[in-house]
Order: structure tokens, then C-alpha cells, then sequence
């Protein structure tokens, strides 16, 4: 509060921020050049007041309140502060807190602000008002604005009855999986769409890359690999992978270009499989399926798919009961057939038969829990 009320006085010895009459202190917009021009284009002309009662108080209808007066029956009296002879009775503006705890703990300017696409304006360009009116210096040096959650084409919202939570979104173990991939391989800026097609598009998506993966390591599976073999997929599409993958990244994180580079990869592994399956003397460039390998497990360090989705909580508390009740309980043959081709499907690293199979097995009334040096 301190801060904030320093800032109040310092915009004011500026010119920046002005007092009515009944203790509140506004910002003087037309005072700062460029104000609502970094953000957004915004029109003056057309602005009008949202505040009730207090336009009539405000040199313009586009200047923000910086610190509210007390209102007896509205306020609180455990919540206003005042600063004798200079800051009356009352409590600090939204946008005020903000440019003072930033200010506080980062510095007078930041590297990276972040907020959704809906806070551009009037919050962020009024903080950057705020904040560079008072120092003087650039407020932040990269702004990063997330668009929203669709359902259906209609943004996600407990109003109009269409609110999800994740796991209500993902009730299954290779969900979880194909929902990650749908966001990392989208762009932040931009509306992200939950429907059951992209959903569908992910799950195949990852199937494809699981598919390659596994095809590459049992390829590459108790064979020596020669260093000094010629190969065009190490010398030329590996690396034009990655370079175009880096520039994804540099590019506002072009997540949807990223994931194009990636699948430029799992089409040249594709291509090499279809090529040797042609004929019975072709051989494998296994230099340069490992290339590929190792070029996808570091995109991998940005996309993070290589994983099996952990049990649920419901599920390890379902997994505890099962097991104090049912101690002495004779599994299935049926059951340890899936265990077994799940045991196999995680030595293949293929995750999503492996999460499958496992939810097939809790289907039947049994959990099974992987266990670091068991078998």
C-alpha cells in the first residue's frame, strides 16, 4: 500500500494523476503520450464511462481511477488506508496494485508479462500508463496474451453451462495424453477448440508418433550403428528439422509450425520403413533413424509427450481398497494376460496401448501399479 501510494504522489508531481473532490485520485490520460496505443489501438473518441456517479468527477471519461474514497456503507473500515495531508481515506484501484508490486519486486522493467487476451485493455495499457509515466522507462519488453478455451466453438464459461474441468474433460488415461498434445501443438494467442475432433486428431496424432518411435527402436534394437555411414536424413532433413523447429519457437512461440517440423521427421521415418519393406535386400539408414530419434526426443524437451499419465487419486484410493478387501483374491487369467501385454507394450514405449490396457484392467476390477526394481 506504501508503494501504491507513492506512485499516486510521483504521477502527480508529473502532471500524470489528479485528486477530486471527494478524496479519489484518477490518471490523467490525456496527459500520457501514446496511452492505449501499445496493446491495442484504442479510439478515444468512442470511449464511454463504466463507473457510476463518478463521471461527472473526472476530467475525462477516459481517465482511471488510482485510489478510490472511502464510502461510508460501502467500504470497509479493516480495508482503507489513508496517508496524512496527502492521500485521504480509501483503497487503491485495480490497475495500481498491479504497477507497484512489479515495480517493488521486479524492477521498473520486466521481461515477460503474461495475461489472457480479454486484459489488454483497459488493464495492461493502463499499467503500462502507470508504470512508465512514473519511471520514465519501458514497462515490460514482451507481452504475452493467451487466447481462450472453445467447447464446441462457444468459449468456456460456468454461465453458459459448458464448464469442464480436465478430468472431467479426460476421463481416461490416453486423454490425458492427447489433450496435452492439442494445446503444445497449438498457438497461445489463439482460441484453443475442445471438441471431440480434435480430440480424435491428437489421439491419431500421437498414435502415428508412437507408431514411428517404436518402429525406430526396434530397428536400432542390438545393432551398431556406423558413424560414418553416408545418409541424406542426417545430413539434410534432420537438420533442416530442427532449424525450422528453433525458428517455431523464436517466432512467438509458433507452437502449430513446431509441430510441423516435428511431423516432417516422422515422414521421413515413414518414408525409410516403406522404402526397405519394397524389397527383401534394401537396408535400413539406421543412422539416420537414429538421428531422427535422438532430433524428436529434444523437440520433446519443449512438447512433453513421452510420458504414461500417473494414476488418478480416485483411482490409487480404488486401487487401495480393492486390495485391503480383497486380499486374498485369486487373479484372473483374463487379467494377467492384459498385465503382460502391458508390461509389452511399455517396453515398446507404446504409451497409449499401455494406458489403454490398463484402464481395461481396472475395468475388471483390478489396479496395477508399476513399481521401481519390481516385476
Amino acid at each position: 500500500i506504501p508503494e501504491m501510494m507513492d506512485m499516486i504522489l510521483e504521477l502527480a508531481s508529473k502532471d500524470l494523476a489528479y485528486e477530486t473532490e471527494d478524496g479519489s485520485w484518477y490518471f490523467a490520460t490525456a496527459s500520457k503520450e501514446g496511452y492505449g496505443e501499445q496493446l491495442v489501438q484504442l479510439n478515444r473518441d468512442e470511449m464511454e464511462t463504466t463507473e457510476r456517479g463518478e463521471s461527472e468527477m473526472k476530467r475525462n471519461v477516459q481517465d482511471f481511477a488510482l485510489w478510490k474514497a472511502f464510502k461510508e456503507g460501502a467500504d470497509r473500515e479493516d480495508a482503507t488506508w489513508e496517508l496524512a495531508g496527502k492521500i485521504k481515506k480509501g483503497r487503491p484501484g485495480w490497475h495500481l496494485e498491479c504497477s507497484a508490486m512489479a515495480r517493488k519486486y521486479l524492477g521498473d522493467t520486466i521481461d515477460i508479462h503474461g495475461g489472457g487476451v480479454d486484459l489488454k485493455f483497459p488493464h495492461h495499457e493502463n499499467e503500462i500508463a502507470q508504470s512508465e509515466g512514473a519511471t520514465g522507462k519501458t514497462f515490460c519488453n514482451c507481452w504475452l496474451h493467451n487466447g481462450f478455451v472453445n467447447i464446441n466453438d462457444e468459449k468456456m464459461s460456468k454461465s453458459l453451462g459448458n464448464f469442464l474441468t480436465l478430468r472431467g474433460a479426460c476421463p481416461q488415461s490416453k486423454d490425458i495424453r492427447a489433450y496435452r498434445f492439442l494445446v503444445m501443438s497449438s498457438q497461445y494467442g489463439k482460441q484453443l477448440s475442445f471438441t471431440p475432433q480434435a480430440m480424435g486428431a491428437a489421439k491419431n496424432s500421437l498414435k502415428r508418433i508412437d507408431k514411428v518411435m517404436h518402429q525406430i527402436e526396434t530397428a536400432l534394437k542390438d545393432q551398431t550403428v556406423p558413424a560414418d555411414a553416408s545418409s541424406s536424413i542426417v545430413e539434410s532433413d534432420v537438420p533442416k528439422a530442427l532449424a525450422n523447429f528453433e525458428a517455431a519457437l523464436l517466432d512467438d512461440l509458433s507452437m502449430p509450425r513446431a509441430s510441423a517440423s516435428l511431423f516432417s521427421l516422422i515422414k521421413v521415418a515413414e518414408k525409410e520403413f516403406k522404402r526397405t519393406s519394397k524389397t527383401s535386400d534394401a537396408e535400413l539408414d539406421l543412422r539416420g533413424l537414429e538421428s531422427i530419434e535422438n532430433a524428436i526426443r529434444q523437440m520433446d524437451q519443449i512438447f512433453g509427450i513421452f510420458y504414461e499419465v500417473p494414476l488418478s487419486k480416485d483411482e490409487e484410493e480404488a486401487a487401495a481398497k480393492n486390495s485391503e478387501s480383497e486380499a486374498d483374491t485369486v487373479v484372473p487369467d483374463e487379467v494377467m494376460e492384459l498385465v503382460m501385454q502391458r508390461a509389452e507394450a511399455k517396453e515398446a514405449k507404446d504409451w497409449e496401448l499401455a494406458d489403454s490396457l490398463r484402464s481395461r484392467i481396472a475395468e475388471l476390477g483390478f489396479a496395477v501399479k508399476d513399481v521401481k526394481g519390481g516385476e
